[in-house]
């Protein structure tokens, strides 16, 4: 019998497949004691086990490259943590095994993440997938993860940690899907990134059983269950038919009466920048520079260091336009000689800008780094800041800009709402706005981004996130200026048409989206863009305003 549930859809396409479940998390090891005499050999033990999977995930990261290595450095750096290595071998000390010592101490951090208010729910998730590893190689056990076959499925899981997602073969798994995460984890975002269409957020995903045919629409988040053959060849006409779309869309992003929406790339680091030229990115709307920062989380990286990786991103794109936002530190992206250590509230704390102020040396070097790295060459380089709140955080930095040489125009991120109610102030003072719909969400319904339970309120169709969009986006239009949108709702085609008509100016989006956002634009006016836009603004949920634009947009 055919049954359909809806979760969040988080990658585009279609999978038609029989499911596999993926491999059960480590048992807990059992707690018994060892002679005081067996101590030293087991604190080897434990230092050898996570020195062997800090290494794994690095070159799992190496192999994966672009976002999915800076991801799975962090997770490395996680591992190797000297607070929680000394724990491991303090318990060791009093009688703990090694692979106990571990399991314990890693669910005493869990324990304090969990009472900072989940603020850091996303590293919680891979901290949980780093203590699986380190035990199942102590216990000498097949680690957990994607299951072995020969014939392609689609993955269920609880979640998917960063280390599994960033090396699934495309081949085999046709799209995945899981109970929990949201539509801007690690997980999702990687999804995008490989183009394996994904669901998230599904409850009672792990209840379907191992063999089922299911069919899964990345777009929509609507899973069907024991679909019958009329079902899977509409689905399967409708992914063909997207595909030829696809194919016959190049050139610039532009509205059907020739309307211009730059489209544009977020990138990682240089690793993904191939990818974005493939898919005809017409720069840079997005480059995250917190991966030259993860290398080593007690020291910043070199001026020279900087120079040279900003430099191969800025080459890839002769007259193009690269837009960096400077390093992001703090919430779920701390660093030891930026971040403290002991804040209640990290995402309402000292993060991306307001970090940067209290570092100036920090800030006044990679200002440096970029003003050298762009000599010479005709891309037009400008520059952002994350987390800006007000005019004054605005011309703190605008002024570090000036200071630093840097020859380029200077921006501001939208993530903040007093940002987008006072855009025009701030404008007073940059050239240009970048909205960042993930960070903008979860500040303005108080929703931790990474939490799956408060998933709807991440929802980019939440009709008060696009009432700030519109209000920033008024902005800079009376001010002449420009107002972008970097956020994971950019991705989204349809919504993209939305953004559209809201008055964004260009789209910046994962590589794997461009083709879907340039294919679906080239579809419609600027005026129905802007019917769409109206009609999802006077709806009071996201699915209502979602549907109100796909009626507008589809003549209904």
């Amino acid at each position: 019998m055919e049954t359909t549930l809806r979760g969040v859809g988080v990658s585009h396409g279609v999978a038609i497949g029989e499911v596999r479940h993926m491999g059960t998390a480590v048992l807990e090891p059992p707690a018994k004691q060892i002679p005081a005499e067996d101590a030293g050999r087991e604190q080897g033990r434990a230092r050898k086990a996570v020195e062997a999977v800090a290494a794994d995930l690095m070159a799992r990261g190496n192999l994966a490259g672009g976002e999915a290595q800076a991801v799975l450095e962090a997770q490395a750096m996680m591992a190797q943590d000297p607070e929680l290595m000394a724990d491991v071998e303090r318990r060791i000390a009093v009688g703990s095994t090694a692979e106990r010592a571990v399991y314990d101490a890693f669910a005493a951090y869990r324990a304090l993440l969990a009472g900072a208010g989940e603020y850091l729910a996303g590293r919680v998730a891979d901290l949980d997938d780093v203590r699986n590893r380190i035990v199942a190689r102590l216990l000498g056990v097949p680690m957990p993860g994607v299951p072995d076959s020969d014939e392609p499925y689609v993955l269920i899981a609880r979640d998917l940690a960063p280390a599994d997602t960033a090396l699934l073969d495309p081949t085999l798994v046709l799209g995945f899907v899981t109970e929990e995460g949201g539509p801007t984890s690690h997980s999702a975002i990687l999804a995008r990134a490989l183009g394996v269409p994904a669901v998230v957020a599904l409850p009672g995903a792990c209840e379907l059983s191992e063999g089922t045919v299911i069919a899964v629409d990345g777009s929509t988040g609507e899973i069907f269950v024991n679909p019958g053959e009329e079902k899977k060849a509409r689905l399967t006409a409708e992914a063909a038919e997207r595909k030829a779309a696809l194919a016959a869309s190049t050139g610039p992003g532009a509205t059907s009466d020739g309307h211009k929406v730059p489209l544009l790339a977020n990138v990682g680091g240089p690793a993904d920048v191939p990818a974005a030229v493939e898919a005809g990115a017409e720069g840079v709307g997005l480059f995250r520079t917190e991966f030259l920062f993860l290398d080593d989380s007690k020291n910043a990286p070199s001026e020279e260091k900087q120079v040279a990786a900003y430099r191969q991103v800025l080459e890839a794109f002769p007259e193009g336009r690269v837009v960096v936002r400077v390093l992001d530190a703090g919430a779920d992206k701390p660093l030891d000689f930026l971040t403290p250590a002991d804040e209640p509230n990290p995402a309402l704390g000292v993060r991306g800008l307001r970090t940067l102020l209290d570092h100036p040396e920090v800030l006044r070097t990679q200002l440096t780094a970029l003003a050298k790295a762009a000599e010479g060459l005709p891309v037009h380089l400008e520059v952002m800041a994350p987390m800006v709140a007000d005019r004054a955080d605005a011309k703190a930095f605008a002024d570090a800009c000036r200071e630093a040489g840097l020859r380029a125009k200077f921006g501001a991120m939208v993530e903040i709402p007093s940002a987008a109610l006072r855009a025009r102030s701030i404008l007073q003072e940059v050239e240009f706005l970048s909205l960042g719909t993930n960070d903008l969400a979860q500040y303005t319904f108080a929703a931790d981004r990474q939490v799956g339970a408060v998933s709807r309120l991440q929802d980019p169709w939440q009709p008060a996130l696009l009432d700030l969009v519109a209000l920033a986006a008024e902005a800079a239009k009376a001010e002449g200026k420009s107002c972008g949108v970097c956020g994971e709702a950019a991705s989204d085609p349809l919504l993209a048409c939305v953004l559209t008509g809201l008055g964004v100016t260009s789209l910046s989006m994962g590589a794997a989206s461009l083709p879907y956002v340039r294919a679906t634009l080239a579809k419609f006016t600027l005026a129905q863009c802007e019917r769409a836009a109206a009609a999802a603004r006077a709806a009071d949920s996201a699915e209502e305003a979602r549907n109100a634009a796909q009626a507008v947009l589809s003549g209904e």
